[in-house]
């Protein structure tokens, strides 16, 4: 571990953007809610280990997944077993599908959509270019699909990257065949089309419903397998950059925010010295009201805020070391995201007199 202390090492109080912070920690069975001084003031007990995502719905229940000992070989931040817990903690609603992994989101209508895995067919494997070859698992590739489910579970609308112009999205270099291509995120936007992004392929689209095609796409390598893309207010996408690709040493992460249009950087934030924030895997932002950018450096369990300028006014250890890594069986406090929600929102309004 990087940090010799846990929880808030600094704040700044009059810059900081004052709310509650969810902290999901990866893999474990808990997801604590905490104050600006690093003090819990709610907590979830969850009915498993949690898979990756947690986060507070509008009516102030935690909608989330755990990890199911089924499904398909492929493990990176899988969960499973859908649920949406209450304030108590209580099951308002669960859906199984045992290849659910990374992202799951409520949408305005109530139904749930979120990421899930399949085999390819062969046909459909045999035109996946790039990667690591005979990475494959157990002689198979297996794709991404984007699934939108009722309230009773069943499936309204679906769709499979096997279903784009397979050719034209080459693996990256360094990542294995196993996977086409490694989606993280499945972000509803308010008209109704979904923020993909794909880690395999360094690559981020909008994807229309509809008519099942990509309507905007962006791929740069220099990314390095990049996480949680947002489209904000003034259209410009901010992002996590995770920075681990070959080519570039030292290695670290940035946060970037570019003009979707133009793809003229706007903003970016890179830490003095490359090795004090570098997430080789998994990362989150996410821009707050008052301007200043939460930022989630997932493997270190940092958690920390920056001002438009990058003054770093608020950072914070998970303290919690819950977290188990499949690979290494070894105990950490890794976070995928988390979230700050202010006092008044509709997720906490109320609920924390």
């Amino acid at each position: 571990m990087r940090y010799e202390s846990l929880g808030v090492l600094k704040i700044v109080p009059e810059k900081v953007s004052s709310g509650y912070t969810l902290v999901p920690t990866f893999r474990g069975r808990v997801v604590r809610l905490i104050d600006i001084d690093g003090t819990e003031v709610h907590k979830w007990d969850l009915p498993g280990r949690l898979g990756s995502l947690a986060y507070l719905l509008p009516n102030g229940n935690l909608l989330c997944s755990t990890v199911t000992d089924d499904g398909p070989p492929v493990r990176q931040a899988k969960g499973g077993h859908l649920y949406e817990l209450d304030w108590s903690g209580g099951v308002v609603w669960d859906y199984v599908d045992h290849s659910q992994h990374h992202d799951l989101r409520r949408l305005p209508n109530g139904n749930t959509i979120y990421l899930g895995w399949r085999a390819m067919s062969d046909t459909a494997a045999a035109r996946v270019r790039g990667g690591i070859a005979g990475m494959e698992k157990e002689g198979k590739i297996y794709e991404d699909y984007v699934r939108e489910v009722s309230p009773k579970g069943e499936t309204v609308w679906e769709w499979a990257v096997s279903e784009l112009e397979i050719e034209r999205y080459p693996l990256s270099d360094g990542v294995t065949r196993f996977e086409f291509a490694h989606a993280n995120t499945c972000l509803p936007l308010p008209n109704g089309q979904i923020l993909l992004n794909f880690r395999n392929l360094d690559l981020m689209a909008i994807l229309n419903k509809e008519t099942r095609e990509f309507i905007w796409e962006k791929r740069n390598i220099m990314w390095g397998r990049p996480h949680d893309p947002h489209l904000l207010e003034n259209g410009d996408i901010l992002f996590f950059a995770n920075g681990s690709q070959d080519i570039i040493a030292p290695a670290r992460s940035n946060i970037i925010q570019f003009n979707k249009e133009t793809g003229e950087e706007t903003w970016r934030y890179e830490a003095p010295m490359a090795w004090t924030f570098y997430s080789h895997v998994m990362g989150g932002v996410e821009r707050l009201s008052n301007g200043n950018t939460l930022i989630v450096e997932s493997v270190n369990g940092r958690i920390f805020e920056v001002t438009p300028d990058c003054e770093l006014v608020w950072d914070y250890i998970n303290p919690d070391f819950d977290a188990i890594f499949p690979s290494s069986k070894e105990p950490g406090n890794a976070v995928f995201r988390a979230f700050r929600y202010a006092p008044d929102s509709p997720e906490l309004a109320g609920r924390l007199e």
